[in-house]
């Protein structure tokens, strides 16, 4: 065995290790009160996918925290009560509380959510994942939401199987994330070219792991933050020293 097999090895283990844990509360928005509301898929599902809508081009912390703020402003986050603001209303809360860097935009994209659960899913955001759905019918599912796209469709996919421990018919649609991190460390590892694209990132997962390429996720994500950094990078405490040629 090579060593790009050995690595592929590791990682692959690594993610199925951890997709074997049992469910704990995931920490989004490192605020209790509001990842208990995020965590809560089975009275405020609609509180996952419309964070994951928020999720663009801000810090995540700050754009997973928007749910919990917009319930302090209405008085909960039931569904009802969501169904019941109308845009105006909706784009008010974003303004007065300055929730997103594009407010008037994430506002309308917020209350569309809200409209695409309430007449596609019958006011159940859980629908999107009931019955052990295929994973490309989930993440289609995601893509049809405004303003999320390939990048936060897999992540949402990827989130309600790995920590939620949703069950789906298969994983080979949950595509691995062209987050900065594991790019970075897909070139290093010299899966990808230096210029890479984000379709070869994802056709590289694939490649290596076809039943499941989204378990390169957090594996290479760990790396990334932890060790792999842009600059200065600490080869000698990561675990994967031993085979990585090291490609800067």
């Amino acid at each position: 065995m090579n060593n790009r097999d050995k690595i592929v090895r590791i990682l692959v283990k690594n993610g199925q290790e951890i997709f074997d844990q049992p469910y704990k509360k995931v920490e989004f928005s490192k605020h209790s009160e509001s990842d208990e509301l995020l965590n809560d898929l089975r009275c405020y599902p609609h509180a996952f996918v419309l964070a994951c809508i928020m999720d663009r081009q801000i810090k995540a912390e700050k754009a997973w925290l928007i749910p919990y703020k917009i319930s302090q402003e209405i008085g909960g986050f039931e569904f009802s009560k969501l169904l019941s603001l109308k845009l105006p209303d909706i784009k008010k809360i974003f303004r007065d509380e300055n929730l997103h860097r594009f407010n008037e935009i994430m506002a309308e994209n917020f209350y569309l959510g809200i409209q695409k659960i309430h007449y596609d899913y019958n006011n159940d955001a859980s629908n999107i994942w009931k019955h052990k759905p295929k994973s490309a019918t989930v993440v289609k599912r995601f893509l049809e939401f405004k303003g999320i796209g390939i990048k936060i469709a897999t992540m949402a996919a990827n989130i309600l199987v790995r920590d939620f421990k949703i069950p789906m018919s298969d994983y080979m649609c949950i595509e691995i994330s062209p987050d900065t991190h594991v790019k970075r460390v897909f070139k290093r590892l010299g899966f990808i070219s230096k210029d890479a694209t984000i379709d070869e990132l994802i056709y590289a997962a694939r490649e290596l792991n076809s039943e499941y390429p989204g378990i390169f996720d957090l594996p290479c994500w760990y790396i990334g933050r932890n060790w792999c950094h842009q600059q200065k990078p600490d080869c000698r405490n990561c675990y994967l020293n031993k085979y990585c040629p090291k490609i800067i």
